[in-house]
C-alpha cells in the first residue's frame, strides 16, 4: 500500500502542491493530472528524494506501513519510468538488465536466468545480446519498464512513459505495462496528459498550479 498523507510543496512564493493526500492499493493505477508547470513531475520527484534542496516540502509518503520520505532515494525501493528509455548505450540488452537485479540474487547463471525470462514474458526472447541502439522504439519501451521492474520495487511511478510514441505502438505500450503491473502486484502513481492513458477503472487526482 503506497500513502501520500498532506503533501505540500512550494518553491519561494509559488504554492505547487496543496495538501494532496492518496492511498494506492498493490496493483492498482492512481493518474494525476494537470497543465503543464502544475507541479506533477516535481512531485514526483519528491517521492523518489531527487527534489532540489531549494523546493521547500511538507507532508509524509508511506509505503508498505514504512514512512520512506525520510529516507535516501536509494532505500526507498521505488521505481520511475520517463518519456524516454534512458537505455546505457554502452551496455547490450541484457547487461543494462542484469543491472537492475537485486543484489540477493547471486551468480552469473542465476543472473542470466532472470533476465532470459524477463526477456521472454516481454516477447524479447534472443534479445538479450542485442546493441540498444538496433531495437524500435517499441522494443526500447519494453526493455525500460522490464529493468525498472526487474529491481522489484515496492511501488513503481510513471512520468507519462507513452507520450511520445504514436497511437498504435503508444497502445500496445499501454497494455504491456498495465499487465506487468498487475503481474507484479505493485501500486504505480502515473503522471500524463492523456486521458486515454488512464487503465479502466484507475482512479484520477486532477492537481493544480503555478510552477515549475
Amino acid at each position: 500500500m503506497l500513502r501520500v498523507q498532506d503533501c505540500s510543496i512550494s518553491y519561494a512564493a509559488h504554492s505547487l502542491i496543496q495538501n494532496l493526500s492518496f492511498t494506492v492499493s498493490p496493483g492498482e493505477v492512481l493518474t494525476l493530472m494537470g497543465p503543464s508547470g502544475a507541479g506533477k513531475s516535481t512531485f514526483l520527484s519528491w517521492m523518489i528524494g531527487a527534489l532540489p534542496a531549494e523546493f521547500s516540502v511538507k507532508g509524509e509518503l508511506w509505503l508498505n506501513q514504512q514512512r520512506r520520505d525520510t529516507l535516501p532515494t536509494a532505500r526507498r525501493n521505488i521505481g520511475i519510468l520517463f518519456q524516454d528509455a534512458l537505455l546505457f548505450a554502452h551496455l547490450n540488452v541484457g547487461q543494462n538488465l542484469a543491472m537492475a537485479l537485486p543484489a540477493t540474487i547471486k551468480g552469473r547463471e542465476q543472473r542470466q536466468y532472470y533476465v532470459e525470462q524477463a526477456l521472454a514474458n516481454a516477447q524479447l526472447t534472443h534479445f538479450s545480446r542485442r546493441d540498444p541502439a538496433t531495437l524500435s522504439g517499441g522494443e526500447r519501451a519494453r526493455v525500460s519498464v522490464l529493468r525498472a521492474l526487474l529491481a522489484k520495487p515496492e511501488s513503481l511511478l510513471l512520468d507519462e512513459p507513452f507520450s511520445r510514441m504514436d497511437q498504435t505502438l503508444r497502445e500496445q505500450f499501454r497494455q504491456f505495462v498495465w499487465q506487468q503491473v498487475e503481474q507484479q502486484a505493485i501500486p504505480v502513481v502515473l503522471v500524463t496528459h492523456d486521458p486515454q492513458d488512464i487503465p479502466t477503472g484507475g482512479h484520477i487526482i486532477t492537481v493544480g498550479g503555478s510552477g515549475y
